[in-house]
């Protein structure tokens, strides 16, 4: 049986989310190597207004639990996660070095930002099946950014285009119609270009075979190959979340306890809405030993 790291894409962030993490100033001594004195503000009420900030947060945050649980005896054999939480999993699967994805996250929330610095997000819709929202969605220039699981779906695009794709979900029978904290419209075509520069950006950057499976939340697939996770990094961005395939692939590989890393507990109730087989924990609401409980469970 495999233990199934996750990370957290966007949304999940707060003000402070730094201030607690397990060997605190170790980390934020290595991103100041490469940021400077911006890393102390980086989990402000202001610097969290943008994409920037945003993503290093969580990939900071991502990789220190991870690191932790690994040093405490819980080890990852499967590694993945949703948008800007494949760079923690790659980080963790040994392909990518830890200041170098501070550098291409920066870059990434850059791009971001740059092409859609106002006025675009994400809106969740809960309670609509996949066609039936298709169908509300004809003409608003709105498109599917995830699909977090049979009933949730996640959208991109304008403000006023979402709002609108909203009312007539909630008039549809949705049970919720939610916009959430990302400024930009994510997982879409819009953001095939900056995807593209990013990808760019990695010709620079040496990647090593990971150690442990890596999980594609685009494909839902296990890929090992350097060239392609390169790929599957850079173009994220602008590709669907397939969430709900990825958690079930997971669980056809054996997996059977899920430990998502902090901020939130987003992925983790995802999981139990895949049909998973198993145990499925955050560690935003638990601790190393509850952890190291249940990986030594799996052995018996």
């Amino acid at each position: 049986m495999k233990i199934f790291f996750t990370f957290p894409g966007q949304g999940t962030q707060r003000a402070g989310m730094l201030n607690n993490l397990p060997d605190g100033e170790t980390w934020l001594n290595s991103v100041r190597a490469v940021l400077g004195e911006e890393t102390d503000s980086l989990d402000s009420v202001e610097s969290l207004r943008h994409t920037r900030a945003v993503q290093l947060c969580l990939l900071i945050t991502g990789v220190a639990w991870a690191r932790e649980l690994i040093k405490n005896g819980v080890k990852p054999d499967i590694v993945s996660g949703l948008s800007i939480g494949a760079y923690p999993a790659a980080v963790i699967a040994g392909v990518l070095d830890f200041n170098d994805a501070v550098r291409l996250v920066a870059l990434r929330g850059d791009l971001m930002e740059k092409a859609y610095p106002h006025g675009y997000g994400l809106t969740a819709i809960v309670g609509l099946t996949l066609s039936h929202l298709k169908k509300l969605m004809e003409g608003s220039n709105t498109y599917i950014a995830n699909l977090n699981a049979e009933m949730q779906t996640v959208i991109a695009g304008r403000n006023e285009d979402m709002a609108a794709v909203a009312q007539k979900a909630l008039q549809a029978g949705a049970s919720k119609a939610t916009r959430l904290a990302v400024s930009v419209p994510s997982h879409c075509k819009l953001l095939n270009k900056p995807a593209a520069e990013l990808f760019s950006a990695f010709s620079s950057i040496s990647l090593s075979s990971p150690s442990c499976e890596y999980l594609s939340s685009s494909t839902g697939r296990v890929i090992h190959d350097t060239d392609r996770i390169v790929d599957d990094l850079a173009f994220n961005m602008a590709r669907t979340v397939q969430w709900s395939d990825t958690v079930i692939s997971a669980n056809q590989r054996d997996a059977r306890l899920a430990i998502e890393m902090p901020p939130g507990s987003v992925l983790t109730g995802l999981t139990f809405q895949a049909g998973w087989q198993g145990e499925a924990i955050c560690m935003e609401r638990n601790s190393i030993e509850v952890a190291l409980h249940l990986a030594k469970r799996l052995d018996r």
